[in-house]
């Protein structure tokens, strides 16, 4: 069992930064495929980033590649994603996910487990 809590959303001006933190419990963290999914009002959740468990590969949806950089830290079981130059289309509740040993995390319903989400709200 793994439990994800995210924190860092809030309330930020268009241009601004902010960072999202996801904790992860258990000992095993190394071992999870970690991503960030968004979802807006009225919208499907959307594959936002991922970095697989070995940390070799990273991917970006088109929306955010450029302004988003997703990292883990797995000393401390924690996935990073820095947004810098938000947008209003950013904003949404963003969830993470853990996948175990996903060689791949674009598919939703490969994620084993997922937080309560954070809401990110971008003002023009």
């Amino acid at each position: 069992q793994v439990r994800l809590v995210e924190s860092g959303g809030g309330l930020v001006q268009a241009g601004g930064s902010l960072r999202l933190s996801c904790a992860a419990s258990g000992r095993t963290f190394s071992s999870y495929t970690m991503g960030w999914f968004r979802q807006a009002p009225g919208k499907e959740r959307e594959l936002v980033s991922f970095i697989t468990w070995s940390g070799s590969s990273t991917y970006y949806s088109d929306s955010v590649k450029g302004r988003f950089t997703i990292s883990r830290d797995n000393a401390k079981n924690t996935v990073y994603l820095e947004m810098n130059n938000l947008k209003s289309m950013d904003t949404a509740v963003y969830y993470c996910a853990a996948g175990f040993r996903l060689v791949y995390g674009d598919v939703r319903t490969a994620y084993d487990y997922w937080g309560q989400g954070t809401q990110v709200t971008v003002s023009s």
